[in-house]
């Protein structure tokens, strides 16, 4: 049976009806009173009972639709789609995004080099080329779903971290221990094709694609943390941007 929602619309604010909507439909779903496979209100329904037109209901489902959270299927109606990660922009880890979603982060570390050598991420990390590095390969799963892979390069004065607290706690909450904190990143979003040992470990099908991220992570003197370049699941994970004018 489809649950009615509590929606509480102010007609009097600039900000468009259909996105007060879908902004409160989302975080029904994200924060689990709507759950993936639920039946979703139909749109008639929800104009009905809210006084809105029947284009704003419609525009605000399409929202929804169109972020992953939301699928139409003829002959069934809209449900809630299967749970996504979705980042927002702001600065997080996976394991903290994953704790937030109400999902089970779990950490395996697929290698920990101390004396890596990567001059890209060491002119990143604004250290001289050959500078030994550490560089870390994780394999981060939401509940028993593998999700991502993340590769990242440290500077050589983190070179005895353990592989337990790689395993039991996010990156940032690590650094944050040792009196390193992020507070600033600049970020690339793109998508590829996955490599064959990449599909293998994120047990994808070969027309799947990825979601890649590449950060560079600042403490607030300005001064390099951490070099990353991650890739996800596209079907398990999205990141949520909110832009505004000038």
């Amino acid at each position: 049976m489809t649950a009615a929602l509590p929606i509480q619309l102010d007609r009097s604010s600039p900000v468009p009806l259909y996105h007060q909507l879908a902004e409160q439909l989302t975080a029904a779903i994200t924060d689990g009173r709507l759950r993936p496979g639920d039946p979703f209100e139909n749109e008639l329904g929800m104009s009905d009972r809210l006084s809105l037109s029947r284009p704003t209901v419609r525009r605000a489902i399409s929202e929804l639709v169109n972020q992953g959270l939301l699928i139409r299927r003829r002959g069934i109606g809209t449900t809630v789609a299967n749970q996504m990660v979705h980042r927002k922009a702001e600065l997080t880890s996976l394991y903290e995004d994953l704790q937030r979603e109400g999902r089970t982060p779990r950490t395996e570390v697929l290698s920990l080099d101390c004396e890596a050598q990567d001059d890209q991420a060491a002119a990143v990390l604004e250290l001289p080329p050959g500078t030994p590095l550490v560089s870390i390969v994780r394999l981060r799963y939401a509940d028993d779903l593998p999700l991502a892979i993340m590769r990242n390069w440290l500077p050589p004065a983190l070179n005895d971290l353990t592989l337990e607290q790689l395993t039991t706690s996010g990156l940032y909450a690590v650094l944050r221990a040792r009196g390193i904190r992020p507070t600033v990143a600049r970020q690339r979003i793109g998508a590829r094709n996955a490599t064959a040992d990449e599909r293998r470990t994120l047990h994808m099908s070969k027309a799947e694609p990825l979601v890649t991220m590449t950060r560079s992570a600042y403490a607030a003197d300005g001064s390099p943390v951490e070099y990353g370049n991650h890739c996800y699941r596209a079907d398990q994970y999205s990141v949520d941007v909110i832009v505004s004018e000038r």
